[in-house]
């Protein structure tokens, strides 16, 4: 999702002005600037969920009275994108928003034009070897479940199918959730589709595997792939 941020904005929400015309809005210009880059564990984009800002990085720039975060929100795939005034902003995580170590290290970023920048996260878990595959009326999975960080019990696994590629646990047409397992474990799970209203009315269909950490918001997720 884009991020636009106009310059001094947050001081002309005074009641006073506002109550005169938004038209004055229009005397500011659009920035024009881009910021994109992705969430990383080494090296690869960490999947999370992308729908509902669920995961969201936070960009400060000093030198102005207020301080108020600008919200960068990471899509599905681990990227994101925002447009910028040219300038120099602190770029962190969001506090306690994630699957991963909270660990708010501040990435600093020049702004002008076209800037790229990867954060890199330490998960508590990651998904290996995900293999995800439609036969007949059943979904079947196959993945790896590493420890990175440790320190946390899996809380639960899920398979999750949807309609849209847009899957995750708040959007989803079927899914089965897997509990009582330990890192270091090959899953085998097979996921019926026969009474799926979506699945037998020939709808396109996407999967992934998310893994959430006990005690934490979010979970991780496999990349979405396509079934049909």
């Amino acid at each position: 999702m884009i991020t636009t941020m106009r310059k001094y904005v947050n001081m002309l929400l005074l009641p006073a002005i506002v109550a005169v015309s938004s038209c004055g809005l229009d005397n500011y210009d659009a920035p024009e600037s881009k910021l994109q880059g992705r969430v990383v564990y080494n090296g690869e984009p960490v999947g999370v969920r992308g729908t509902g800002e669920a995961i969201q990085l936070q960009l400060y720039q000093d030198g102005y009275e207020l301080r108020n975060p600008i919200p960068v929100y990471v899509g599905q795939d681990g990227t994101f994108e925002a447009k910028l005034f040219d300038g120099e902003y602190k770029l962190v995580t969001r506090d306690n928003n994630g699957p991963w170590v909270n660990d708010r290290d501040t990435t600093v970023i020049n702004v002008k034009g076209t800037a790229n920048v990867d954060i890199e996260v330490t998960p508590f878990f990651a998904l290996s070897n995900v293999q995800l595959s439609l036969s007949g009326n059943n979904v079947n999975a196959s993945f790896q479940i590493d420890e990175v960080a440790g320190g946390r019990a899996i809380d639960y696994v899920m398979v999750l199918v949807s309609k849209t590629s847009y899957v995750d646990d708040v959007s989803y047409t079927a899914r089965v959730d897997i509990r009582d397992i330990a890192a270091g474990s090959t899953i085998a799970e097979t996921l019926d589709l026969t009474n799926n209203a979506d699945f037998k009315a020939g709808k396109p269909l996407f999967a992934r595997v998310g893994l959430r950490p006990a005690g934490k918001d979010q979970a991780i997720y496999s990349q979405v792939v396509r079934l049909r």
